[in-house]
């Protein structure tokens, strides 16, 4: 009687009760387990405790941190925050004692070869006065001493310009470097051959067209843009490029690329390629044209560039402007130009 009692006992499935408190027992016995086995390790590299299962105490790749531990900014992640990780700019910035600052747009030039073949190119001859605009460090400035009788720096960052005096102190060409300090699109420019120069992208439209207004004119200027702004110095009529950018700067001079500079030849490096264009002012005579007139004309031209120009000028704010211009133009014409009230004293 109690064997077949005890083998129907056996025979019976437990309940559902019965299979999860099993499971919650055997969940809870291995998580007790597991919390007094964790150990704690530090790193060789950076001194961060760590807590590791055993699991991965024993694995060689967790002695150095998974790309998951990485944060986006290329620190490591560890409790309280994010041990930021310096880069190779910051520590050389940091061990010459200059931070450059993007808003001014310094981005250094690095590569001598790229100075070098821009001196080369610009044409420079050992009896011209060179300007340079955002000299910076001097990469480009010391080159142009050893090349031309005289470099004219203008320099907005007083730190720079500290910098530039520093570095030019006890050499030979130490009397031949003058340094403008101020904004080079407030400052009178004095007489020059030639301008060579890495400049600030965020000028790079007013600074052309008062190099092109500066009288007496100078031989040639060699610049490096933002390579798209360059492509639009250069490019011919037709081009998808073409704008009124380039329909001025090719009234006043003759541009030509000359050699595409990548970001990487840069410190801090820039966004964005760079290139080197060439400019060669025409002379005066051979524009016979008011320049803010036609400035206005190009400005109507390309202000929508997706219609055409019978399309813009039927425009009702296009026609009553050139209405007005010409009332205006006719007034200041009456009597040989002596106005409209000469005209009325004469009748």
């Amino acid at each position: 009687f109690f064997l077949e009692a005890h083998k129907g006992a056996s025979c019976t499935r437990p309940t559902r009760e019965t299979r999860d408190r099993e499971t919650s027992g055997r969940r809870h016995h291995a998580e007790e387990q597991a919390e007094t086995s964790y150990t704690l390790r530090y790193t060789s590299s950076n001194v961060i405790p760590e807590i590791l299962r055993p699991s991965q105490a024993l694995n060689p790749k967790a002695l150095h941190p998974t790309p998951s531990a990485m944060s986006s900014s290329g620190g490591i992640r560890v409790a309280g925050g994010v041990a930021k990780k310096a880069g190779k700019g910051a520590e050389k910035a940091a061990y010459q004692g200059i931070q450059f600052l993007k808003s001014y747009g310094q981005h250094i030039l690095k590569n001598p070869m790229i100075v070098n073949s821009i001196v080369e190119k610009g044409g420079v001859k050992a009896t011209d006065v060179v300007l340079e605009i955002g000299p910076g460090t001097g990469n480009l400035t010391m080159r142009l001493l050893e090349t031309a009788k005289k470099v004219i720096a203008v320099e907005f960052d007083p730190r720079m310009v500290l910098e530039l005096q520093r570095r030019v102190q006890g050499t030979p060409h130490a009397h031949n470097l003058s340094i403008i300090s101020g904004d080079f699109l407030k400052v009178e420019l004095p007489y020059f051959d030639v301008c060579i120069a890495n400049v600030p992208y965020q000028i790079s439209s007013p600074l052309i067209f008062k190099l092109l207004a500066h009288r007496p004119q100078f031989r040639a200027a060699t610049l490096m843009f933002q390579r798209e702004f360059a492509m639009r110095l250069c490019v011919p009529a037709g081009d998808p490029l073409y704008c009124r950018l380039s329909v001025n700067t090719q009234l006043l001079a003759r541009t030509t690329h000359l050699l595409k500079v990548g970001k990487n030849n840069f410190r801090p490096p820039p966004k964005v390629d760079s290139s080197v264009v060439r400019i060669e002012p025409r002379p005066i005579n051979t524009v016979p044209v008011n320049f803010k007139e036609w400035d206005g004309l190009v400005r109507l031209c390309f202000g929508r560039k997706n219609k055409t120009l019978g399309g813009i000028f039927r425009t009702k704010t296009v026609m009553e402007l050139i209405e007005t211009n010409f009332k205006t133009y006719r007034a200041l014409q009456i009597n040989n130009g002596k106005g409209v009230a000469a005209a009325g004293a004469g009748a």
